[in-house]
């Protein structure tokens, strides 16, 4: 079940060839309060405290066991499918992996009412995306929908018509830089990172004007205090059991020489947004290159949880969850907003489930440390999260950086694929829970010297991953592990309440509603539906391809739909395009194979009684 990934990396990338003034603008872009009406899906997490959860009901626990596929539509495009549908005003909005088409459908005839192809350079994009060539969706505000394409242009297209109205450059692909997340329309501006972290991009996050792209303020991840927009006597961090201030060039004593200048930290996962505190919430990846022998230090702030003021990009807290990253534990997962009791004190929470296989709970006013525990029991390059300077205990037995170069550090859990990835997690108020989409894989590491040249792969580690031991799916006569699980949390705890096993990766981010039920899909493409309070599994479907996509859920003309993009490939299915399988995934060939498909459920009409 062991393969290097050194060279999956090498084939993939051959194959595919890896401080401004603030607006003074009252635009508003609407966006709240399209997401309180949960006939919408107006954010790709659903709503800005990034909580995927839907207060319709009329698909519930009793009836979800009659759920039918309503009707399909092709993408076109075969790549892997991330993200999921925007449902604005009743128009749903769909885009694919590169070249990045944004279809506008009409729910009622189920056909085209705009397309929009950007016009990109593939000979530049591709050879630089890690990964596989996916996008993870689309925004909406003040009339327009915005497409962060893979060339890192951001354009915004008017959503009546599919016209350009602006478009930016935000990056140059020709240095490793790319896109694929999904962006965020706060107020008067359009939020959005950068991606390229192997390849020695220096992350960041922009802002900018919805109506005219002109760029707000843009806030790096590492580097000078001016850089990242942080006041040394105004932001905080946990340490030594109380908030302190990070104090003057605390990224900079952090990293040897200028090696901060290459060091990733890239945004390309998930944001949120605090509308009363006026705070937007993020993750930075992991630092570069792989191999942590060659940058000493904690490597601030790479794997870190930021808030940020909305207007000014100023940095209110940060939280470095992985210093010194020996093992690609990208800080990038989704931070979710919630208010809830932690040792019998309500706060204003954030909850992010990390990579590195720990949940964390902080005080999102404050960036209080509250919970972090592991929500995957097989986690060992850390005993625990000390509680008093908020630093894992990491187990020297894992550590790539004691063995040093060209030596291999056997059994490391999780693997780099994360025990979660990008998938993001959903949250439901009827249970107090948290529903997360992980990977259950190990790995062998070993790290070796690697040179910088740009826009070339900077990774400087080889690994092979393998199923995490002792998990065998139960009552499966050929023995086969479970590569994945879908785990109820409660957050205020740091306890699992149930976990699913599932016999490969969940790549696909979970939707929770009203209707006690949450949904997610597999790498074998089926849809499945479980009791939100027991995990019990009601309903499932097999859709046209692996599920890599998020569900979303959203009414049409008085009735609840269901919707999710099918669509193998990413970090978990590129090799069926490029005829290689990435380890940990081997046979997932033999339950599907490539094709872009939307599909939507909803419940069946009931014939009037005469």
């Amino acid at each position: 079940m062991k393969k290097s990934i050194k060279s999956w990396l090498l084939t993939t990338t051959t194959i595919a060839t890896l401080l401004t003034i603030p607006s003074l603008s009252t635009a508003n872009s609407g966006v709240e309060k399209l997401t309180q009406n949960p006939a919408n899906w107006a954010t790709a997490l659903g709503n800005y405290s990034g909580t995927r959860y839907s207060r319709l009901d009329q698909i519930n626990t009793q009836n979800v066991k009659n759920l039918q596929p309503a009707w399909f539509f092709s993408t076109g495009v075969l790549r892997g499918h991330e993200g999921g549908p925007l449902v604005v005003n009743g128009i749903l909005y769909i885009h694919t992996p590169f070249p990045n088409i944004v279809y506008a459908l009409d729910q009622k005839t189920q056909s085209v009412i705009w397309e929009y192809t950007p016009t990109m350079d593939a000979d530049v994009t591709i050879p630089v995306m890690c990964c596989d060539s996916i996008n993870r969706g689309l925004a909406y505000g003040d009339g327009k929908i915005f497409l962060q394409q893979s060339d890192t242009v951001l354009t915004a297209l008017d959503a009546k018509t599919g016209q350009r109205v602006w478009s930016v450059q935000n990056g140059d692909p020709k240095l490793g830089m790319t896109n694929t997340n999904a962006p965020l329309v706060v107020k008067d501006r359009v939020l959005t990172g950068i991606a390229g972290g192997e390849f020695g991009v220096r992350g960041f996050l922009a802002a900018y004007d919805i109506r005219t792209g002109e760029l707000r303020w843009k806030a790096y991840s590492m580097g000078s205090d001016s850089d990242m927009l942080i006041n040394p006597d105004k932001t905080t961090t946990w340490k030594d059991g109380k908030l302190q201030k990070v104090g003057a060039n605390s990224s900079l004593k952090s990293w040897e020489g200028d090696q901060w200048k290459i060091g990733g930290g890239t945004t390309w996962g998930w944001y949120s947004y605090d509308p009363d505190l006026n705070l937007v919430y993020y993750g930075s990846g992991n630092p570069s290159p792989w191999n942590p022998v060659q940058r000493p230090g904690d490597n601030k702030w790479s794997n870190s949880l930021w808030a940020r003021d909305a207007d000014t990009g100023e940095v209110k807290w940060v939280y470095q969850m992985t210093p010194h990253d020996e093992w690609d534990y990208d800080g990038i997962s989704e931070a979710v907003l919630v208010d809830q009791p932690i040792k019998g004190k309500m706060h204003k929470t954030i909850v992010h489930i990390d990579k590195n296989g720990f949940a964390y709970t902080l005080d999102r006013v404050t960036g209080e440390l509250l919970v972090a525990e592991k929500f995957d029991k097989t986690v060992n390059w850390a005993s625990h999260i000390d509680m008093y300077t908020g630093r894992p205990q990491g187990e020297a037995k894992y550590s790539p950086e004691q063995k040093g170069d060209d030596e291999n550090t056997a059994d490391i859990c999780p693997a780099i694929v994360g025990a979660k990835s990008q998938q993001p997690v959903s949250y439901s108020p009827q249970t107090g829970y948290f529903y997360i989409s992980g990977n259950h894989l190990c790995m062998d590491y070993e790290p070796f010297k690697v040179s910088y040249t740009a826009g070339q792969p900077y990774v400087g580690a080889t690994m092979m991953l393998s199923p995490a031991q002792g998990d065998v799916l139960t009552g499966k006569p050929d023995g086969s592990y479970n590569l994945g699980q879908f785990t109820a949390w409660d957050a205020t705890t740091g306890k699992i309440v149930w976990s699913n096993k599932e016999r490969f990766s969940i790549w696909s981010g979970s939707v929770a509603t009203a209707g006690g039920l949450v949904f997610y899909g597999t790498l074998e493409g089926y849809l499945k539906a479980v009791d939100a309070k027991t995990g019990k599994e009601l309903y499932r479907f097999k859709t046209p391809s692996g599920i890599i996509g998020n569900v979303n859920t959203w009414e049409y003309d008085g009735k609840q739909y269901v919707g999710v993009l099918s669509g193998i490939g990413g970090w978990a299915g590129v090799g069926l395009s490029s005829n290689f399988c990435p380890p940990g995934y081997i046979g997932s060939a033999t339950f599907t194979k490539l094709g872009g498909t939307l599909t939507v459920f909803s419940l069946p009409e009931v014939p009037d009684a005469k």
